[in-house]
């Protein structure tokens, strides 16, 4: 992919465990998807098995070897790689300062990391979460999140992943107060992409440059959502203003 020589490019991807749309789980697939992108950072959902000691689907070596991306220490849990699935991958150079896992509420067990980053131009916070399935689960997630982050020091913040809400107008309770929501195109079904599940939200310090999916005949069999992806640039524009809107 494409892409401009200068801003940061983060993708986020719900990776189904590594099974695709034909059943088949192939880790091996989702990492050629993860190395397409080219991103600098990837936000994952759905990394880890469900059952028992809940296995990484995919190995931190594999990852390294094929993407040149390596595994933020996530996990709590010797053979997971994310936090409720979640995962965090970025290129080698980026540091980690800080790493928080916060428990969301409602009534399927769920989770967010956040992870305060430094790249070779700028500090930022990343949050990578995978909210409900009930509406009324993802606003009492959004505002556990909202008030986690309020107890931070200020950080440019981006927050990436599948969010299950199939409106583009309501549903996400006060994340648009705090964000800009981007739905950069719809994602799934991956077989027939009819909804933007997959969202990233950007905070006043954060410029949207380009964003899109990844849609391809590999991306439509390696899970059953599409990888979404944006190029932002850290810091007010040169008119002082951010980007908006849902495109």
């Amino acid at each position: 992919m494409s892409r401009a020589p200068d801003g940061l490019r983060v993708a986020s991807y719900n990776i189904r465990k590594a099974v695709g749309t034909d059943r088949r789980r192939n880790p091996h697939r989702i990492l050629q998807v993860i190395s397409e992108l080219d991103a600098d950072i990837v936000v994952l959902q759905e990394a880890d098995r469900r059952m028992g000691a809940r296995p990484s689907v995919l190995s931190t070596d594999e990852i390294r070897t094929q993407t040149g991306l390596v595994a933020l220490p996530v996990s709590v849990a010797g053979p997971s790689l994310g936090w409720h699935g979640n995962a965090l991958l970025t290129r080698p150079e980026i540091e980690m300062s800080d790493l928080r896992r916060i428990d969301l509420p409602g009534l399927e067990p769920r989770g967010a990391v956040v992870a305060d980053l430094h790249t070779s131009d700028a500090r930022l916070r990343v949050v990578g979460a995978h909210l409900g399935l009930l509406r009324a689960s993802r606003r009492r997630q959004v505002s556990a999140l909202i008030e986690t982050l309020g107890t931070m020091e200020p950080l440019p913040t981006l927050v990436a992943g599948d969010l299950n809400e199939w409106s583009l107008k309501v549903g996400l309770g006060r994340m648009s107060r705090h964000f800009t929501l981007h739905a950069p195109g719809k994602s799934f079904h991956a077989n027939l992409p009819l909804g933007a599940l997959d969202r990233i939200a950007l905070d006043r310090h954060m410029i949207r440059k380009a964003a899109g999916v990844l849609d391809t005949p590999i991306t439509r069999r390696a899970s059953d959502h599409l990888p979404i992806w944006i190029d932002i640039h850290v810091g007010p524009g040169p008119d002082g203003r951010r980007d908006t809107g849902q495109g």
